[in-house]
């Protein structure tokens, strides 16, 4: 993506993140303007620090390491909360939906941030990015911007990095094949090339693809696969199509394909483990995020220089459909209820850890200088769960349909569970492993 240059790690570290690492602290207490647009107001108390969750991919290790910099230059202090992205997006879900109020700055994506900002959990960042002279909007992608943006209009994310998809394939093992990759490859053409190339050097696969169940790991490149065979998850009107005959014909060639010519344990494979895979030589093709470029082309990776890319592979369609953001958002917690006197609710303070003062009633009270972050509670919030993303099935079975042709699943031939979640559904298939046994009926 198109981004300003900087010229060191510090800018780079400032430009990247420090206007909402700034803001971040300003959602925990403290007194002063406020936004147009929403959100936490106030200045962050001296000395507190940011608190980060992100999700654990190269990049965000990169922006681990020249957190120090950006300490030293500024006097601010980073806590990093870094996660896989199962468990990020199930973390995230908890602490936006119940507002709790744990960290400043959270990495979400251009799927959850519209209708998180619909349900009025995220801070705008409008203000923000109109009013930073050193930050040029424009210089992000219109179609990322867009995506980041909620249903009035408002920025509520902005991205770290942004990616699509691509091909990627060791130009050496492919030359010592006598096999040529082309620009715009079909999938009927990868998977010959995976044939071809499986078994090339000792233990090397022909290709990797995911099959780590969970709809940001498996279904993040599968999906693009249906997107390209013509099959979708739903009509606009939300009828399901998960039985079309076009949906069938994608899950099934990606499955065969990774059990024939895929990577080792591909059941437990995603990006990190594919990435991995490329790098260490067991692989000769990858089809993934382009940015995993960065990593291949590191002056640290032992493939830097063998690698070649394609754009993404197709069969009806032109594109893909891969548009993609990890971005940075801030939360916006409930408001304190006004009190007689004052002019308006202030931001909650944040729940910190501090030493206790035994009071004069004989109950531990905190001292004035900790209690800057004091939450206070007057009802339980319960948890509310997120919307489900349109591409990820529910969890209430889908029988397939009768087949109508050789080598299309039927109702009575179907291995699978159908009480089970279809990414773990074909992560078994990719395993060879049989489904696990429906439990009895509890019922007599």
């Amino acid at each position: 993506m198109r981004v300003s240059p900087f010229r060191s790690p510090t800018r780079l570290m400032a430009g990247a993140t420090a206007a909402l690492l700034v803001l971040g602290t300003a959602a925990c207490g403290g007194a002063g303007g406020g936004s147009s647009s929403g959100g936490g107001s106030g200045t962050a108390a001296a000395g507190a620090p940011v608190r980060i969750l992100m999700v654990n991919n190269p990049q965000m290790v990169d922006l681990q390491n020249l957190a120090p910099e950006f300490t030293k230059e500024t006097g601010i202090q980073v806590q990093f909360t870094v996660l896989p992205e199962n468990d990020l997006r199930d973390k995230v879900s908890q602490e936006f939906t119940n507002q709790s109020g744990q960290y400043d700055v959270a990495t979400l994506s251009n799927f959850e941030i519209p209708f998180y900002s619909k349900n009025g959990w995220l801070t705008s960042l409008q203000d923000y990015s109109d009013k930073d002279t050193e930050f040029n909007q424009a210089d992000i992608f219109p179609s990322m911007t867009a995506s980041l943006k909620g249903p009035d209009g408002l920025l509520y994310g902005e991205p770290f990095y942004g990616e699509s998809s691509f091909l990627m394939y060791r130009k050496d093992v492919m030359e010592a094949k006598g096999l040529t990759v082309p620009n715009n490859p079909t999938w009927d053409e990868v998977a010959d090339l995976a044939a071809k190339a499986d078994g090339a050097q000792s233990g090397m696969k022909g290709i990797c693809l995911r099959g780590l169940p969970g709809w940001g790991q498996l279904f993040a490149p599968l999906t693009t696969v249906v997107n390209t065979f013509g099959g979708t998850w739903f009509e606009k009107d939300w009828t399901a199509k998960v039985n079309s005959q076009e949906f069938i014909d994608a899950t099934n060639f990606y499955v065969n394909l990774v059990k024939e010519h895929g990577e080792v344990g591909a059941p437990q494979a995603g990006f990190t483990e594919c990435l991995n895979a490329m790098t260490q030589s067991q692989v000769a093709m990858w089809y993934d995020a382009t940015s995993a470029a960065g990593s291949l082309e590191a002056d640290d990776s032992p493939v830097k220089g063998k690698v070649g890319y394609a754009q993404a592979p197709v069969k009806e369609t032109k594109s893909s459909g891969w548009l993609y953001a990890w971005s940075w958002a801030i939360e916006k917690s409930p408001p304190t209820p006004t009190t007689p006197g004052s002019s308006s609710p202030g931001p909650p303070p944040r729940s910190t850890r501090s030493s206790w003062a035994p009071s004069s009633a004989g109950r531990r009270s905190r001292p004035a200088s900790a209690r800057r972050c004091t939450r206070t509670r007057t009802t339980r919030r319960l948890p509310v769960r997120s919307p489900t993303p349109p591409w990820r099935p529910s969890r209430t079975p889908i029988r397939p349909t009768r087949a109508s042709s050789p080598g299309r699943p039927s109702a009575s031939s179907s291995s699978t569970s159908r009480s089970s979640p279809i990414w773990e559904r074909v992560s078994r298939r990719m395993s060879r492993q049989p489904s696990p046994a429906r439990r009895p009926s509890r019922k007599p």
